[in-house]
């Protein structure tokens, strides 16, 4: 596992659009596996800049998000295929049929999973995949368990990812409970991995992801077996490393 530590949110973002950018022009037809949240986001501002500057192209790119809220439909502000098409996709040139995210109004939420595991397959698997680490060093929404979740499933959602969620609803009340994510497998099968941190509040998660033992009860820490892992941090998530 690689760890870069940035001076700050700005260089964090900046850095991991680099990486991300150099994937697409090394090959143009990258399969990404994307992150939401606050973190990424300014990754993402970066690469619609390198957009429009002609840097990168996006017209071969497919895409497939980590997870989604289930039971929230995509046209709410607070889906997570909302959150993309806001802060990405409707800013650069990616075909709307090359990006994926579960469909959280999935009535049958095993055939739905299934599907989306056969979708990155045929695909040929996913080249570089961001992602986000949750205060209790969740991935996706691959939450602290006595296991480590295969592949794409229904996850029920710990009370702290809730809590932590709250911000971006109206009231705690309105988090929905449940979510559709990647499993560990999923992500680990990811040719390359860039995992984001940043901030005060995420430290203990980063430091137990580094340097604590690989264990399903912090998911974070299975990136350790990961031979293309790298962790971009800023100096405050670093600062108990």
């Amino acid at each position: 596992m690689e760890v870069i530590i940035a001076k700050d949110y700005e260089t964090l973002s900046r850095q991991a659009a680099t990486i991300i950018a150099a994937q697409i022009i090394g090959r143009p037809d990258s399969v990404l596996g994307l992150a939401t949240g606050s973190t990424p986001v300014g990754t993402y501002k970066h690469l619609v800049a390198l957009y429009r500057e002609g840097i990168i192209d996006f017209s071969r790119v497919k895409t497939f998000n980590l997870d989604e809220y289930y039971g929230v439909a995509p046209d709410n502000p607070c889906s997570y295929r909302w959150f993309m098409e806001e802060n990405l996709f409707k800013h650069i040139n990616i075909l709307p049929e090359n990006t994926y995210i579960p469909n959280g109004l999935a009535q049958d939420t095993a055939a739905e999973c299934r599907e989306y595991e056969e979708k990155i397959h045929r695909a040929g698997g996913i080249d570089l995949q961001l992602l986000g680490i949750g205060g209790n060093g969740h991935i996706g929404f691959n939450e602290p368990s006595d296991n480590f979740q295969s592949a794409t499933h229904l996850v029920d959602l710990d009370p702290q990812t809730i809590e932590a969620n709250s911000r971006f609803f109206a009231s705690p009340d309105q988090v929905p409970r449940q979510a559709l994510s990647m499993g560990i497998k999923s992500i680990m099968a990811a040719r390359r991995i860039i995992l984001l941190a940043n901030g005060k509040a995420k430290a203990r998660a980063v430091y137990e992801m580094i340097r604590g033992p690989i264990t399903p009860e912090l998911p974070a820490s299975v990136l350790q077996l990961h031979p293309q892992a790298a962790v971009i941090i800023d100096q405050e998530a670093a600062a108990l490393l």
